[in-house]
């Protein structure tokens, strides 16, 4: 569905609505349009709706404790949270007033979870002024909220990440309605929330993890024997239930217990230590190897005798051990942390994941620098638990196209597919696909020509041309950061930019720190593999479908609403009318054959004669029949089949 169509508005009508997106902007919006839903609900019922609609994001954006502020950095909050927080902690506190604790956590415990949250809509900013007006941590709250919550907004990481959900999201109703807006990329959020990356700076700081915890662990005994012993009589306490259970019916499964090898904390230190040893010498390589699971675990069997059972139960154990020393600084055990759950990943699925070992980061090719990838190739692991669990699950963006494409790398069989068309008042949107430049060289990024310094120079006067006409902002999207690096400083060498700059303010994004990698290239050939043998995708036609989705992304973000309008220039000659059916239809509609094939002067006298059409005065009136109904039209049966042609069901 297109921008400006009412994605957002239009599931906020349902008993329990699950709504997620990618960014804390994204969600606000959200909250913006149920509040205003509910306003027009108020006006015309007289009275305010009996409705609860709340926003969750991180500690980070959410406390309002300045100790805990000081440091942004959002695993750092979350570790000063639960040094405030722990119930250990606050046990502490009671023998001892001068350990620290999280006053607004301890009010919201005494007596906000007894006062159910007044009925309204709330957004981030809402929860934190409500929790500072009440001494009521605003974070505990949301989550404390949302089991009442008529809709609930937050990020797609509450429900596909395992090790969130699992805290979060456990109790919801499993006849709510889930909505995945902005789901366009979700395949890849459901790949980076299964997938792992182990360094060897990584490997060390683990080894001090080791150490440190046998410390603690001595310290422990020294001063409490018990403790250690009743961390061990509960792993066995909890066979003895599970058998007393099975015994009388009342549990049916038969539950896996923590292995005995691992069930002492020193044993476990031990494992952990002779599984870690095993991943040094993984480590010492000098060409990328790619490597599936069971291949993995054979030879870790071999090599250091360890089985696959127990590394399963590595991540649950190492949380138990944490529990029982009562550990606050959390952040410091975060490299453990990574190992332990790279061993459950690695030992709980067989299929469709792939181990990549590279010698060396491609930015510093000479320098050794091994890391080791666990990389999900498949986006359903992910998302099957939501499809089993949830009844409705209703997954939307303005470019999901094609859509045939989704439910296959998803592996899942949609009740109803379609695509919707927009209605304009008048044509506000100008796609064109300029594969020329005005000395007739063929404009492209393909990998053998994007050195030759007459297409650079072809792309910078295209962006010189554009940005001497068009009155407002341009955003240029390049393929990479890299790519976008290499072209910045051959325009700034050729005076392109400032060229640009006469015309215009010139930002250029900087780079990301999960930048490619040379195991992006090996985890690409072993995704594009497995879709092929498992879904039979063919590789062309996923490299075809991931590119045109983000071309189409990139461009939609140009029209936010129907009294918007906006120049899209594909600037590639890769970009051929034939494709025109891989980009959303509302897009599709106005990419007329003179649209394509253009040089720069025939794009620059495109968007002239455009953007003069746009400056003339346009009025709410001109929308009403057209883009704009008003309740008699919309009830009428002419409009209800006007409708009804311009949704293509698939």
């Amino acid at each position: 569905m297109p921008s400006g169509t009412g994605k957002t508005a239009h599931p906020l009508d349902v008993t329990k609505l699950i709504y997620c997106s990618r960014t804390v902007p994204e969600l606000e919006k959200v909250i913006e349009e149920m509040r205003n839903l509910m306003k027009y609900y108020e006006k015309e019922l007289g009275e305010q709706p009996q409705f609860l609609g709340v926003a969750l994001s991180s500690r980070k954006n959410m406390c309002i404790n300045q100790e805990v502020l000081k440091d942004r950095d959002g695993k750092a909050v979350d570790a000063q949270c639960h040094k405030l927080t722990a119930s250990f902690v606050r046990a502490q506190h009671k023998r001892d007033p001068l350990i620290p604790v999280c006053e607004f956590y301890e009010e919201f415990d005494a007596h906000g979870r007894e006062v159910p949250l007044p009925f309204g809509i709330y957004s981030l900013d809402d929860l934190k002024d409500y929790g500072r007006e009440r001494g009521y941590c605003p974070y505990f709250l949301a989550r404390h909220a949302i089991m009442q919550a008529h809709a609930v907004v937050y990020s797609y990481y509450y429900l596909l990440d395992p090790k969130i959900a699992e805290q979060v999201s456990k109790e919801l109703s499993k006849k709510s309605v889930v909505v995945f807006d902005e789901a366009h990329n979700i395949d890849n959020v459901c790949i980076e929330s299964m997938s792992c990356k182990i360094t060897r700076r990584t490997i060390d700081r683990c080894s001090q993890n080791l150490d440190d915890l046998s410390k603690h662990i001595k310290k422990v005994k020294d001063i409490d024997t018990d403790k250690m012993r009743d961390e061990y009589q509960r792993m066995v306490q909890g066979l003895r239930d599970a058998s007393i259970a099975r015994e009388t019916d009342t549990l049916l499964a038969n539950p896996e217990a923590v292995p005995g090898n691992i069930r002492n904390a020193e044993h476990f230190l031990s494992f952990m230590k002779r599984f870690l040893e095993y991943l040094k010498t993984r480590l010492r390589i000098q060409h990328v190897v790619s490597e599936s699971p069971p291949s993995f675990l054979r030879d870790c069997s071999q090599k250091v005798c360890i089985e696959r059972k127990p590394l399963r139960f590595c991540a649950e154990r190492l949380h138990s051990l944490m529990r029982t020393l009562e550990l606050t600084d959390l952040k410091d055990y975060s490299a453990l942390s990574l190992v332990a759950n790279f061993a459950t990943l690695v030992s709980t699925y067989t299929k469709g994941f792939m181990l990549i070992m590279e010698p060396f980061d491609d930015r510093t090719p000479t320098i050794s620098n091994p890391v080791l990838h666990l990389s999900c190739l498949d986006a359903s692991i992910a998302v099957k638990p939501i499809f089993n669990r949830f009844q409705t699950l209703v997954v939307t963006s303005g470019t999901l196209s094609p859509l045939e494409m989704y439910p296959k790398i998803l592996d899942f069989h949609p009740v109803t597919m379609a695509t919707f068309t927009m209605t304009l008042a008048r044509p506000c949107i100008c796609p064109m696909v300029v594969s020329k430049g005005n000395d007739q060289v063929a404009i492209t990024s393909k990998f053998e020509t994007r050195e030759d310094i007459a297409v650079i120079r072809n792309y910078g006067n295209l962006l010189v041309e554009m940005a001497s006409i068009v009155p407002d902002g341009i955003v240029c999207f390049f393929t990479s950061y890299i790519y976008m690096e290499t072209i910045a400083a051959s325009w700034y060498e050729q005076g392109i930019l400032d060229q640009v700059q006469k015309n215009k303010l010139l930002f250029i994004e900087t780079q990301d720190a999960a930048e490619t990698s040379l195991a992006l290239l090996n985890y690409q050939k072993a995704r594009l593999e497995y879709l092929r043998d498992n879904y039979q995708i063919r590789e062309n036609d996923f490299l075809t479908f991931d590119a045109m989705r983000h071309a189409a992304q990139c461009v939609g973000r140009a029209l936010r609403g129907k009294t918007d309008y906006g120049i899209m220039v594909f600037a590639d000659k890769v970009f051929p009318c034939g494709q025109a059916g891989k980009i959303p239809r509302w897009i599709q509609e106005h990419l007329t054959d003179g649209l394509c094939n253009l040089s720069i002067d025939e794009a620059v006298q495109v968007a002239k004669h455009f953007l003069r059409k746009m400056a003339q005065p346009f009025s709410r009136k001109d929308q009403l029949g057209l883009s704009l109904l008003t309740l008699e039209q919309l009830q009428s049966e002419e409009t209800q089949k006007k409708i009804e042609s311009k949704i293509q069901h698939v």
